[in-house]
C-alpha cells in the first residue's frame, strides 16, 4: 500500500497548501482556477471514454449501475458520512449544501476514479511497483490544493474514501488478477471516463446537477458485462 500512502500524503500537504492560501486569493481567481481543473477534468474523462472497444457496453454499464446507485443511495450515503465528518471536525451545522460536503464528496470522487486508481493500486498489490500511483498522486496534489483553496476543509477528508478505495483494491490485486481481462479493464476505464465527465459537469463547471456518487457501481458491472456482451454480439456476428 506504499503507493496509497504516499498519495495520501500529498493531498494532505497540496490540501493544506490550498488551504493556508485559499483566503488569499481573489474570488475571480479562485472561480478561473475551478473552471481550468473542470474543463481538464471533464477532457481526461472523455479521452478515458474513447478508448473503450464497445460502447454499448459502457452504455449497459452506466445505466445499470446508475440503476444500482440509485437504489444503493450511494450519493445520499457519502453527503450523510461528509455532513457527519462536518459536524464532528468542523464544526459545521450538518448541511448538505456547505462547502466541507461539497469538498469532501468531489475531491474524493475525482480521486478514487479512473485508470491510474484502478491499474496503479492493482500495479501496486502485485508487483509493489507504484509508479503509476506516484504520478497520480502528484496529480492529484494539485488537484487538492486547488480544491482546498476554494471549497476549504473537507477536502481533506477525502484521504478516508481514499483509503478504503485504492487500498482495498491493492489489497485485493491477487484476486482480481485472476479474472480481470485486459478487455475488462478497457470497459471499466471507460465507464470511469464517464463519471468523471459527469463529475466535471455537476460539480466543478456546476452546469447540471447529477447524483454522480450513484454511477459508481458502473465501475463493478462494465468489467462483469464485458465477457457477456461479447459473446452475445459474437454470437450474432457482430464485431466489438
Amino acid at each position: 500500500m506504499t503507493g496509497t500512502i504516499v498519495n495520501i500524503i500529498l493531498v494532505l500537504i497540496g490540501g493544506g497548501i490550498g488551504l493556508f492560501f485559499g483566503n488569499r486569493l481573489p474570488e475571480r481567481v479562485k472561480h478561473t482556477v475551478m473552471a481550468i481543473l473542470g474543463l481538464f477534468t471533464f477532457m481526461i474523462g472523455i479521452q478515458m471514454f474513447l478508448g473503450t472497444q464497445n460502447p454499448i457496453t459502457v452504455l449497459l454499464a452506466m445505466l445499470v449501475g446508475g440503476l444500482l446507485g440509485e437504489w444503493w443511495q450511494i450519493e445520499e450515503g457519502l453527503v450523510r458520512f461528509s455532513a457527519l465528518m462536518e459536524k464532528r471536525f468542523a464544526r459545521g451545522d450538518g448541511s448538505t449544501e456547505t462547502n466541507f460536503v461539497v469538498g469532501m464528496t468531489t475531491a474524493s470522487l475525482l480521486f478514487i476514479i479512473g485508470p491510474m486508481a484502478i491499474l496503479g493500486s492493482i500495479q501496486d498489490g502485485l508487483s509493489g511497483d507504484f509508479t503509476l500511483l506516484l504520478i497520480k498522486s502528484i496529480l492529484d496534489f494539485f488537484a487538492a490544493m486547488a480544491f482546498a483553496s476554494t471549497l476549504g476543509v473537507g477536502v481533506l477528508f477525502s484521504i478516508i474514501p481514499l483509503l478504503v478505495y485504492q487500498g482495498g483494491i491493492t489489497l485485493l490485486a491477487g484476486t482480481a488478477d485472476a479474472f480481470l481481462s485486459e478487455a475488462m479493464v478497457t470497459e471499466m476505464t471507460a465507464a470511469g471516463g464517464v463519471i468523471l465527465a459527469a463529475l466535471a459537469i455537476s460539480s466543478l463547471l456546476e452546469i447540471k446537477k447529477i447524483r454522480v456518487g450513484n454511477l459508481l457501481p458502473a465501475l463493478l458491472v462494465a468489467p462483469l458485462i464485458t465477457p457477456l456482451l461479447a459473446a452475445l454480439l459474437g454470437s450474432l456476428g457482430w464485431g466489438n
